[in-house]
Order: C-alpha cells, then sequence, then structure tokens
C-alpha cells in the first residue's frame, strides 16, 4: 500500500494538495516549501519538476519553471533537496514530471532516486497509456512506483474504465480541457463533467485539478470528489509572498 492508499484510509473526503515548483521562487526554497506546507496541514503535496516545455501547464506554472531553470535547478538537485527532509517529513509527496525528462535522466535511475527519496507516487501526464502498459507499468512496479493517470472531459468511458483498473493511489480529474491556471467559478458545464464522473462510481479515489484557485472552488470540486489540488494559486502567492506566509494562503482555503 502506497502513502497515498494509506492517507485515504484516514481521510477521503475534503483532501487539498497544493503544487509547487521545486526551486522556486528561489533554488534553496524546496525544502522550505514543502516543511511549510506540511505545518499548514495540507494533505499531500505535488512536487513539480522544472521542465523547459511543460504541455500541461499554463503560464503561472510555466513561469515557475524558467525561474527554476534560470535558478540553477536539475533533477540531481531536486533529488538532493528530497533527500535532505525525507525522514522529517511525514505528508505524502507526489512527483509530477514529464517523460522527457524520465528518458533523459535514465528510466531506471529516475526510478531509483524518486523510490530513494521516499517518494511512491508520480504524475507523468504526457506518458502514453500503450507505453505504460508495454514497458512503465513494470518498470514502475520494480520500485514500488505508481502512476497517476488524468482524465478529462474528452477522455472515454473505456478509457476512464481501463484508468480505474490500473490506478493506485487516485484518478486526476482535469477540471477543463486546458492548460492549469486559476479560471474562476466552475461553470455548470464542468459541474456536469464532474457528476457524470462520480455518477460512474469508480473504486478508484478523485482528485480535481486545474482551475482550482481558492476556497469556493476547493468546495464545488470536493462536492464531487475526495478533494482538489490547487497549482498556479499557489505559484501566484509564492512569487510575491514569503515562504514562511504560505499558513495564511491554506488557512483561506480551510477555514
Amino acid at each position: 500500500m502506497n502513502s497515498v492508499q494509506k492517507l485515504f484510509q484516514q481521510k477521503d473526503k475534503n483532501l487539498l494538495s497544493i503544487y509547487f515548483t521545486c526551486g522556486y521562487p528561489e533554488l534553496t526554497d524546496t525544502t522550505k516549501v514543502i516543511t511549510e506546507l506540511e505545518k499548514s496541514g495540507v494533505d499531500f503535496i505535488e512536487v513539480g519538476l522544472p521542465y523547459s516545455d511543460p504541455l500541461a501547464d499554463g503560464p503561472t506554472i510555466q513561469d515557475s519553471s524558467q525561474v527554476a531553470l534560470k535558478n540553477g535547478v536539475n533533477l540531481d538537485i531536486v533529488f538532493d533537496q528530497l533527500m535532505t527532509i525525507k525522514e522529517t517529513n511525514k505528508t505524502p509527496l507526489v512527483l509530477m514530471g514529464y517523460l522527457n525528462q524520465m528518458l533523459k535522466y535514465g528510466e531506471d535511475k529516475f526510478c531509483q532516486k524518486v523510490a530513494d527519496c521516499g517518494i511512491d507516487t508520480v504524475i507523468i501526464p504526457d506518458l502514453p497509456m500503450v507505453e505504460f502498459e508495454n514497458h512503465y507499468q513494470q518498470l514502475f512496479d520494480k520500485y514500488g512506483i505508481t502512476n497517476v493517470f488524468l482524465i478529462t472531459p474528452h477522455t472515454s468511458q473505456e478509457r476512464i474504465k481501463k484508468i480505474d483498473n490500473y490506478t493506485k493511489a487516485f484518478i486526476y480529474v482535469v477540471a477543463s480541457a486546458s492548460i492549469t491556471g486559476a479560471k474562476g467559478e466552475i461553470s455548470n458545464q464542468q459541474i456536469a463533467y464532474f457528476e457524470r464522473i462520480k455518477a460512474m462510481n469508480l473504486k478508484s479515489k478523485l482528485i480535481v485539478g486545474f482551475g482550482i484557485s481558492d476556497k469556493q472552488t476547493f468546495n464545488t470540486a470536493c462536492a464531487y470528489a475526495n478533494g482538489a489540488i490547487i497549482g498556479s494559486a499557489f505559484i501566484k502567492f509564492l512569487g510575491i509572498s514569503n515562504v514562511k506566509s504560505i499558513n495564511s494562503f491554506i488557512s483561506k482555503i480551510k477555514n
């Protein structure tokens, strides 16, 4: 049983996850952000690997990746940073990156580093299902890693059911067929989509992401899923605020 599954045994409603970009706003902020997020009581943390061509990310997260890369961050530095808090951090970490990062770094080396850091769940948005079935499922199993699949409003029912069968952590419910970023209120069309997915009675837990930015959108998403992820709104906050003030951001969502 992985760390996220254990979390769901303790709590399966209104889970709050925060996405942040490693090495942003400063190179040494990775561990500081994780530490402050844990203190603030978030349920799990999505650790973003900076990438020069992040296909699923909007301008805010793209910009944070560019800043992090200019700061000199790379995968070796990220893994070293994560290793330093392995023993003290108790909040589950989910690593989010892209397939090319893993290929360039070396698949086995990448997975070994992830496991060494105490992380057992990854999100690789551009990992094709056929590649997962033919190769990566066996590779991830070798290192005790589970992959989180994303679904969108356009994902077929057949594919959703297949994803449900493979899922060991949660299904990432992309709130809209677009890139990441705060988009205001959740529309009636999005609610209809959430209702459709909820009505499928999948065995997997559901976490909503993309466009969740404040208490209102978080609560709306949680009415149809087990929790939600806030990314761009938090990145914007980090860009103008001190890391030590993270609790104030989280309190506005939770309270």
